[in-house]
């Protein structure tokens, strides 16, 4: 098939922010198109199996386009931990991987500079936010906070504690925070104290 009947095959997909390899092959395209469609040049591979025109322009701010690219990519997942804590401004660290919360029971996809993370009741404090043309899950600061304790450092944990409590754009919600330590079994109480007293 010729690089032209394949690009008008692939017209309805060439103005989404991704397609699949399974999108491709609904409209007719084969992998082997994909790739020499890919080294020509009209297409680019942004993950294993995930692929988009390489005139499109993304509706989202450049800082947020890998992680919301990533997010609205696995069906399952949830900005989760250091990507979180950073889009809410809980911590000072630099988002150099993506990191993804998928549920326990499902296989972690490998893709570059992403850091999946299986996690055990992933509904809890999952909520959705637009990222440009993208609607992603996240958990809610609450969750962060909780969860920055179970798998980060306790520096970054406590400074990001430090951040949700004294924030000026958002009044902390002690008890929903409560809450949520008590279902994933953290104790936060002895850093609140030390933080507010």
């Amino acid at each position: 098939m010729r690089a032209s009947q394949s690009i008008i095959k692939l017209l309805p997909l060439l103005n989404r922010p991704f397609f699949t390899i399974e999108d491709a092959s609904k409209q007719g395209i084969t992998r082997q198109t994909l790739a020499n469609l890919t080294k020509k040049g009209v297409l680019q591979r942004i993950a294993p199996g995930l692929y988009r025109s390489t005139h499109y322009e993304p509706q989202v701010d450049f800082q947020w386009e890998q992680l919301a690219l990533v997010a609205a990519s696995l069906s399952e997942g949830v900005i989760c931990l250091v990507s979180a804590l950073c889009h809410y401004g809980l911590t000072e660290q630099i988002m150099r991987e993506v990191w993804i919360a998928i549920p326990h029971h499902l296989k972690a996809p490998k893709r570059p500079g992403v850091r999946v993370v299986r996690m055990r009741n992933i509904e809890l404090g999952k909520t959705e936010i637009r990222m440009g043309e993208f609607t992603v899950r996240i958990f809610d600061r609450e969750r962060c906070i909780v969860d920055a304790f179970r798998y980060l450092d306790r520096e970054t944990a406590i400074k990001g504690l430090k951040n949700y409590l004294y924030s000026n754009d958002y009044k902390p919600q002690l008890r929903k925070l409560s809450e949520y330590a008590k279902a994933l079994r953290v104790d936060l109480n002895p850093y609140i104290l030390a933080l507010t007293t």
